[in-house]
């Protein structure tokens, strides 16, 4: 899906963000990243519609999310724990899923057996505790799968390599890899590493706006990091009275 803002604005308090034009061709894997409070995750819940604009669009092939639906059953997203049904087994929640997307049973099942080597700790179509019981890293784990379990055209995520081991943040690397030119992913994380390996072009939002955005080359990782280190500046501390 083509991805567009106009005149995008969100205010909080004293933060606003601002992306007036922003443009994400259909198919492109896109990196969000930005130190907190930079304003990513309100990004991707206007995206979502969990949220409403205080001015201006989200629109996905020329459509605006807020006035549409047909977009929801094209979309896999998963912006942290706050996603999942709780009382619910990973198996459980995953047909659940799968029925929102019309998927039979089968359809659910055979989908499932790509994700065996990434969710390991209890066997795919035998889970048995509940979701709320697991740990942060396995939560993630269900709740990754159930995105990317209906292939869609749009995949949202929000920290997703967060909490999980160094072997299924590789293996996620590798499942999304797969998905790049298929489908349109917005990912926003603080892993800059990650990130870097499985965008095609990556931004850099600030203060509520994108200050660089460009595509990935091998010397992204490097410029994303010197970037960083050299817009971190020491609080300044007023001398003591005497």
């Amino acid at each position: 899906m083509h991805l567009t803002t106009d005149h995008l604005t969100k205010r909080y308090d004293n933060f606003e963000l601002s992306l007036p034009n922003l443009s994400i061709d259909a198919g492109t894997a896109f990196g969000l990243v930005g130190n907190n409070g930079a304003g990513k995750t309100t990004f991707l819940r206007l995206v979502l519609d969990l949220i409403r604009a205080d001015a201006g669009t989200v629109q996905l092939d020329g459509e605006a999310v807020a006035d549409t639906f047909d977009w929801k059953t094209r979309t896999g997203s998963y912006l942290g724990p706050s996603f999942l049904i709780d009382f619910l087994t990973p198996d459980e929640y995953w047909h659940f899923v799968g029925q929102t997307y019309d998927l039979s049973e089968a359809e659910v099942n055979d989908r499932l057996q790509s994700f065996t080597d990434f969710y390991v700790d209890e066997p795919i179509g035998d889970t048995t505790k509940y979701i709320r019981d697991l740990s942060t890293g396995n939560k993630n784990k269900a709740g990754l799968i159930a995105a990317l379990l209906p292939e869609p055209d749009l995949l949202v995520f929000d920290e997703p390599f967060a909490s999980l081991d160094p072997r299924s943040q590789i293996q996620l690397k590798e499942l999304l890899q797969e998905r790049r030119g298929d489908a349109t992913m917005l990912i926003s994380s603080h892993d800059l590493g990650h990130v870097t390996d499985v965008s095609d072009r990556i931004a850099i939002l600030e203060a509520g706006e994108i200050v660089r955005d460009e595509p990935t080359d091998p010397d992204t990782l490097e410029d994303l990091t010197t970037y960083f280190r050299d817009t971190i500046r020491p609080k300044e501390t007023e001398p003591a009275e005497a």
